[in-house]
């Protein structure tokens, strides 16, 4: 398997991870995030950026045979 693909699907589970997360923590207020729901958006935020990123990865690789 090639290693960009890999990172690349590291990338979009971690991204998944972080979106549900920071919908989790909007929903619940917080979540123990100081400052209340807003503060829930920076997780929410940094997740779509890892699963595009890993995705785009994902999608341009060429496997290699």
């Amino acid at each position: 398997m090639n290693m960009k693909r890999t990172f690349g699907a590291l990338l979009t589970i971690l991204g998944i991870v972080g979106i549900i997360w920071g919908a989790y923590a909007f929903m619940m207020g917080g979540a123990g995030i100081a400052g209340g729901k807003f503060s829930a958006i920076i997780p929410f935020a940094v997740g779509l950026i890892f699963f595009f990123a890993g995705y785009g990865l994902v999608k341009t690789t060429k496997d290699q045979t």
